[in-house]
């Protein structure tokens, strides 16, 4: 007798695995660019199934592929992601220059590029795959809505490492950390991205009167970057009574992947915005030349070479 067989059998483990990776590999060839495509075939709404990477990734890890400008006045480098109009106001330094920094799944960047229409606004994000996906969604907005969302775009990146190649001095007008890893073990804090050498970048690539975001869902991490980013020179606390006035605020609280699933699970979000102040101000402020700080000034002092701290009496 001949078998039969079942022609509703499900595909077997090997070829979803086939399908996956013919899958992933047309996506990435749609996704080279974030310039306007000049391809008649659609482009997809892109599916996060077909993009999940691990969450976590060593910034301080040498061993990458990145692509950067030389020099912040390499406006080439923006060309494949900015028509010539948008590549032509980015380098206005009139525009106002937008920075989500680990941007994710693109939640923020989206809400950023409706909310402001006229200003520029870029997502930093190290993980390949979910960077992939940012600009297939990028991709599949500007076909959907012929002129939209020229304002926005997206670049794997370090930004760690190599966030002053892309900006020049106070071009960024708002700068946002949401939901960083928190990496909790100690030895690792010095890979968070709110520190004190990392806020002296920050602080050269905000404006005066610019602002700076930040929104977590672990307290220990919101107080460390609180206590960072108060205690610089640079920033100032804005009253929680006038946030209310901020528009980017509620975007940020609500636009997020990571915002969403908090909040479907119940718990809380915990955030502050601080004020790029003037450097004359920050200068008058440091606390080098604050003779009420509550900080004793410490003098360092070479000896064989070797930096030995001593705190003045």
């Amino acid at each position: 007798m001949s078998a039969i067989t079942d022609s509703t059998a499900k595909p077997t483990s090997s070829t979803k695995n086939t399908s996956k990776r013919q899958r992933q590999e047309q996506i990435s060839n749609s996704t080279n660019s974030t310039s306007s495509s000049s391809s008649t075939n659609p482009i997809e709404r892109p599916r996060k199934r077909f993009f999940r990477q691990r969450a976590h990734c060593n910034p301080l890890s040498r061993s990458d592929g990145f692509d950067y400008p030389q020099t912040p006045e390499d406006v080439s480098f923006w060309e494949p992601h900015f028509n010539p109009e948008w590549l032509s106001k980015f380098s206005n330094p009139e525009t106002e220059v937008y920075a989500d920094v680990g941007c994710g799944f693109g939640g923020l960047l989206i809400g950023l590029a409706e909310l402001y229409p006229a200003a520029v606004s870029i997502g930093f994000e190290i993980r390949d795959k979910v960077t992939k996906y940012v600009k297939q969604r990028i991709l599949h907005l500007r076909e959907e809505e012929a002129g939209g969302y020229q304002n926005v775009s997206v670049l794997r990146a370090n930004a760690m490492r190599y966030l002053p190649n892309f900006f020049k001095k106070g071009q960024l007008s708002k700068m946002f950390f949401c939901f960083p890893d928190p990496q909790f073990k100690k030895k690792n804090h010095r890979r968070r991205i709110i520190s004190d050498g990392l806020l002296a970048e920050y602080a050269y690539l905000i404006r005066p009167g610019g602002r700076l975001y930040h929104i977590t869902d672990v307290p220990e991490l919101h107080e460390w970057m609180k206590d960072h980013v108060t205690r610089h020179s640079c920033f100032k606390i804005i009253p929680e009574e006038e946030l209310s006035k901020d528009p980017a605020v509620e975007c940020m609280r609500e636009s997020t992947e990571e915002g969403k699933k908090v909040a479907r699970g119940g718990g809380s979000k915990y955030y502050c915005v601080y004020e790029r102040i003037s450097d004359e101000i920050a200068l008058s402020k440091h606390h080098f030349n604050n003779k009420e700080d509550v900080f004793e000034r410490q003098e360092e002092y070479t000896n064989n070479g070797k930096i030995v701290v001593q705190k003045k009496e």
